[in-house]
């Protein structure tokens, strides 16, 4: 059964959510059910793929050895850094291991939901290391990995954001204002999804270059490249928004993915609201480290290079997790280089300070921000490596 997908889901999450409103109105906490509730969620999810349960149940035993003996380490004031590196590893193995098995299409270790899984164990074990988390019970920890309304993709959530929500008692006028915004969160997320992505995918029609004028092809192109990335907003803004919604019914806040993307004035700022929450999980995890890391090694003269090389490493990996193919790797590294230039560009440009204010300038930064952005879509959909490969061939 396919989360937010499947009719099915949705009746079982209308079932589910009675319980869940009983506890919420009568002032009980709702994690405990809410943890039993992800499990049978997470059994029909994988239904009778044995090989996906067998590789969830494995990497669930990984993770909770790994963070719990890291944790224990914490705690007792032994702190081996060597022992933070291999957990870190143990975590991070089976994400690796099938992405590079997907390029000989071999399913080794994968299973819907590994991506974000990986995530939050990653997150919980560097904050652990970081003295940021001090004590975790077993129960908090694998509810907030199985927590079945993100599980699939996203939103990725914090720990310790996680943990306060599923351990309130809310009042009664708080949990009906969280279960009146969870149904509206889920409506406008089954609008976006099943209605409005499914007319922009009904618009895209992708085709290698033909043998018509080349001007009227490449418009053609440019058409599917828009009608994409609207379709894969809607499609994915769509199911952000009813994971949020399903969480809410659960006490549990699920963050915000997705701001208005569109209207971004630059590339930094459509980052800033297009899949927030792996945007800044790469943030706060990966570039602000490998700059930290950078400037103490003095790897670079300045504080913008070593930027824009943190911007290269981040968007790199983020494209490499997408998938170890060209078009997502070249998609990684695309926003790295505009990242780079961005940051260059506002902090360098004397056009730049003397104009941003002007709203001729900020119509100009939007025009060329929405293309950059729906260039990116072609390639991230593969389209411009089609495109481009027809060019070369034709």
């Amino acid at each position: 059964m396919n989360f937010y997908i499947d009719p099915a889901f949705y009746v079982f999450l209308a079932i589910a959510i009675i319980p869940a409103a009983v506890l919420g109105f009568t002032g009980h906490r709702i994690k405990y059910y809410g943890l039993a509730a992800s499990i049978v969620f997470l059994l029909l999810l994988f239904g009778e793929t044995v090989q996906g349960m067998v590789a969830f149940l494995v990497f669930l035993a990984i993770a909770c050895c790994s963070t719990f003996w890291v944790l224990h380490s914490w705690h007792v004031g032994e702190k081996a850094l060597w022992k933070f590196r291999i957990a870190l590893v143990a975590v991070i193995a089976p994400l690796v291991v099938y992405k590079i098995g997907t390029v000989f299409d071999q399913n080794l270790m994968g299973f819907l939901g590994l991506s974000y899984i990986t995530f939050k164990a990653v997150q919980v074990l560097i904050e652990v290391r970081d003295d940021v988390i001090e004590q975790m019970s077993f129960l908090d920890y694998l509810y907030f990995l199985v927590f079945f309304t993100p599980f699939t993709s996203g939103p990725i959530d914090r720990s310790r954001r996680f943990s306060e929500d599923a351990n309130r008692v809310y009042s009664r006028s708080e949990y009906a204002d969280l279960l009146a915004r969870g149904i509206m969160l889920l409506l406008i997320g089954a609008v976006y999804q099943k209605v409005l992505g499914t007319v922009f995918f009904g618009w895209f029609t992708p085709a290698p270059l033909g043998d018509g004028p080349l001007w009227r092809e490449l418009a053609s192109q440019v058409k599917d490249a828009y009608v994409y990335g609207f379709y894969l907003f809607f499609d994915f803004a769509g199911y952000s928004l009813m994971a949020m919604g399903a969480s809410y019914c659960f006490g549990i806040k699920t963050p915000r993915n997705f701001r208005a993307p569109f209207l971004a004035l630059d590339i930094r700022e459509f980052w800033d609201r297009w899949h927030m929450t792996l945007s800044t999980w790469l943030r706060d995890f990966v570039f602000m480290r490998v700059v930290k890391s950078a400037t103490r090694r003095k790897l670079f003269k300045d504080r913008l290079h070593t930027a824009c090389f943190g911007y290269l490493v981040n968007f790199m990996l983020m494209g490499a997790w997408h998938g170890l193919t060209v078009d997502y790797l070249v998609y990684g590294a695309y926003y790295g280089v505009l990242m780079g230039a961005t940051d260059v560009y506002q902090k360098k440009s004397p056009f730049h300070k003397a104009h941003r204010k002007d709203r001729w300038y900020k119509v100009l930064q939007w025009f060329v921000t929405i293309n950059l952005v729906m260039l990116g879509m072609a390639i991230f959909s593969g389209q411009l490596h089609t495109v481009v490969g027809g060019l070369i061939h034709g």
